[in-house]
């Protein structure tokens, strides 16, 4: 008898903190990037897992923020350069290159790509920031907001399923 009842009380206290833990918010809201000297926040639901700097492959005829292709964990990956995305012509070392790290889209976005980042910086909470703003005049639509932290840093939000989603990277071809 008394097996049921420590059963029962398990039981009770196990849906208990699941109801508890659906009844809380996900504090963790973005994984915190550098790309150049930029910081920008990438949010945990569209992102996925992240790589140190694999092999990558060489496509011809194709953009030259497209890197080419890199097998990771087993599936092929196309990788974009996101800072040679974004316009800047900045030509990274090889020490710097040894130290880039990639992200991959979440799976739900569909689509098998890796992002290059120029560092990882940690996890972000909506509580880090002070103020927020909107995004630039003239910035591309998969700019989210500005948002502010305690030591007066500006950090970009970027969509990435809006950037995916875009005529520009979908075009690789040069």
């Amino acid at each position: 008898m008394s097996n049921k009842q420590a059963l029962r009380d398990l039981q009770t206290r196990l849906a208990d903190r699941l109801q508890s833990a659906q009844g809380q918010s996900v504090s963790v809201a973005w994984l915190a990037v550098r790309l150049g000297e930029a910081h920008y926040l990438l949010p945990l639901s569209q992102a996925g897992e992240i790589f140190p700097l694999p092999s990558i492959t060489q496509v011809p005829y194709t953009q030259a923020w497209f890197c080419g292709v890199a097998n990771l964990r087993g599936g092929l990956y196309a990788v974009v350069d996101l800072l040679a995305l974004m316009g800047d012509a900045a030509v990274r070392s090889e020490q710097a290159w040894a130290q880039v790290r990639l992200v991959t889209l979440n799976a739900e976005s569909g689509l098998n790509c890796a992002l290059v980042l120029d560092g990882l910086m940690g996890l972000r909470r909506q509580e880090a920031f002070t103020g927020v703003e909107p995004a630039p005049d003239g910035s591309p639509a998969w700019f989210g907001h500005r948002l502010i932290d305690t030591h007066g840093q500006v950090w970009q939000e970027i969509d990435l399923y809006a950037l995916s989603q875009t005529t520009a990277f979908l075009s690789i071809g040069a």
